[in-house]
């Protein structure tokens, strides 16, 4: 995956130190993104700060609240 994701975007991955480094850019090479859960840190639900949902696809330049 070559698009930037939000700086802001988490998946539980993120907190397992054996898979921190691969835990956003592996999900979205697999295809298996739709079996993890995503969330905003701004918010800390899976709402982001625009109201749409925290996703791997969604979470991307162009979106309002995005931050590189």
């Amino acid at each position: 995956m070559n698009t930037p994701l939000c700086k802001y975007l988490r998946t539980k991955k993120m907190f397992v130190p054996v898979h921190e480094a691969e835990a956003l850019t592996e999900a979205a090479e697999a295809g298996t993104e739709a079996d993890a859960f995503y969330w905003c840190n701004c918010t800390l639900s899976e709402i982001g700060a625009d109201d749409k949902p925290a996703h791997l696809r969604a979470c991307i330049p162009g979106r309002i609240c995005f931050k590189e």
